[in-house]
C-alpha cells in the first residue's frame, strides 16, 4: 500500500465469479463484484447491499491469477483497496472515471465452505445440463415424423 490514509477496507459476498482479462504484457486485471452491507437496516429491517465493482492487477511474473483463482461467487471476502481516479478524453469530452483497485484480500470463510459451496454450484449446472440435454431427444423424436415425411416427399420423382 502507497499511502495508508488513502486505503479503505470492506467486507461482503462475491456477486459472481472473478472476470481474468490478459494484458499485452502477460500481465492481467482481474474485475470482480462484491455485495457489501450498508450500516442499517430499512423499516421493514432489511440490511441493504450494495454491489460495487473493484479491479486487481496481477504482475506477468505471478503463477496464473494469483489468490482470485481461489475466490468465487459467493465467498465472503474482506478487500483492502484504493480508490483511482482515471482522466481521459473521449470524443472530446473529458471523462473522469473512479476506480476501486484492490491491493490485499483476505478470504474469511473456510476453504472446506467454499469448497461445498461450488460444489453444489457445479452439482446443479450439470443437473440443468442433463435435463436440458434429456429433453432434446423428445423434441427430435417429435420432429422426426415430420423429417421423415419431408424425405419422403423430397424422393418423389417430380414427374409422377
Amino acid at each position: 500500500m502507497s499511502n495508508p490514509n488513502s486505503t479503505a477496507c470492506v467486507i461482503g459476498r462475491l456477486a459472481n465469479d472473478p472476470k481474468v482479462f490478459e494484458n499485452k504484457d502477460d500481465s492481467k486485471k482481474v474485475m470482480l463484484t462484491l455485495f457489501v452491507d450498508r450500516g442499517y437496516t430499512d423499516r421493514h429491517g432489511d440490511r441493504i447491499s450494495d454491489a460495487l465493482p473493484f479491479e486487481a492487477f496481477v504482475r506477468a511474473e505471478t503463477q496464473g491469477t494469483g489468490p482470485y483463482a481461489h475466490v468465487h461467487k459467493g465467498d465472503l471476502v474482506s478487500l483492502s483497496y484504493e480508490p483511482r481516479l482515471n482522466r481521459y478524453s473521449r470524443n472530446g469530452a473529458e471523462v473522469f472515471e473512479v476506480k476501486l483497485e484492490i491491493q490485499d484480500i483476505n478470504f474469511l470463510e473456510p476453504r472446506a465452505i467454499t469448497q461445498a459451496r461450488l460444489n453444489e454450484r457445479v452439482r446443479r449446472a450439470e443437473a440443468q445440463n442433463q435435463n436440458l440435454q434429456a429433453q432434446v431427444p423428445a423434441r427430435a423424436a417429435a420432429a422426426a415424423p415430420a423429417a421423415a415425411h419431408a424425405s419422403a416427399v423430397a424422393e418423389r420423382p417430380p414427374f409422377g
